[in-house]
């Protein structure tokens, strides 16, 4: 059992100065949030492919321990018909990311909070989704964001895919706290620039808590601090990380 608290991206002007130290080159940036933070999600990869250098260089630039997660193409996720995605699917699934080796952690399946439940067409989808890429083991969580997905039909299907239901911390989108596989995958989306570390002490010794009782359950964890304030997500993902450590 491993938890792992990091941002969305690495790449954002309004933390050099504030979490990236003044002065810090450009592409030293990764190096210097790997070593801060336990995991990234990359947004990049929700938009375009990457190049296999590309998975190269940031596998190197992250220490020994260190995951990353990535989005998947939102050419596969934003149909109306989901289960005719094979297409874009191998194409995202061929980038080359398995050269991340063991830094490579979950791929997340987000959805637009338009996309409805449509249970016979969902369970094709997730069919096309491969447990293994290039002889490297994948997981994969599944970002839903309509209530229609509050569906135990739903979750029986993540359930027999070992995909984890994505956990929002968000104002607006449904939050289904059932545990589908074997790790947990959260997105705390609520942090406000007023408060110096997004959220405050409360909010942040809840989290902890409710981290810890997903750990206590043998579950791998993944916590990321995304949206909101933005500004203010490393500092976040610190002092949470802070807590779980302590």
């Amino acid at each position: 059992m491993t938890v792992r608290v990091g941002i969305g991206g690495w790449t954002y002007e309004p933390w050099r100065g504030v979490f990236y130290p003044k002065g810090l080159a450009h592409r030293r940036e990764l190096e210097f949030a790997s070593r801060q933070l336990t995991t990234i999600e990359i947004n990049a990869t929700f938009y375009r492919r990457q190049k296999p250098d590309s998975w190269r260089k940031w596998r190197d630039a992250a220490p020994t321990g260190f995951q990353f997660s990535l989005k998947a193409s939102r050419f596969s996720t934003a149909r109306k018909v989901l289960a005719d995605s094979a297409g874009s699917m191998a194409v995202f699934l061929e980038q080359g990311f398995t050269e991340l080796g063991d830094k490579l952690g979950p791929i997340n399946w987000q959805f637009a909070e338009s996309k409805r439940f449509e249970r016979d067409d969902f369970a094709r989808f997730l069919d096309l989704i491969p447990d293994v890429q290039h002889g490297v083991k994948l997981r994969h969580a599944l970002e839903v964001r309509h209530p229609s997905f509050a569906d135990p039909a739903f979750l029986d299907l993540a359930r027999a895919r070992n995909m984890a239901v994505v956990i929002a911390d968000h104002d607006e989108f449904v939050r289904i706290e059932e545990q589908t596989a074997d790790f947990t995958y959260a997105r705390l989306q609520r942090s406000v620039e007023t408060v110096d570390t997004g959220y405050d002490a409360a909010a942040l010794g809840q989290w902890e808590r409710q981290v810890r009782i997903w750990a206590d359950g043998g579950r791998d964890v993944y916590v990321y601090f995304t949206s909101g304030a933005k500004v203010r997500n490393p500092a976040a993902a610190q002092a949470l990380i802070a807590r779980l450590v302590a």
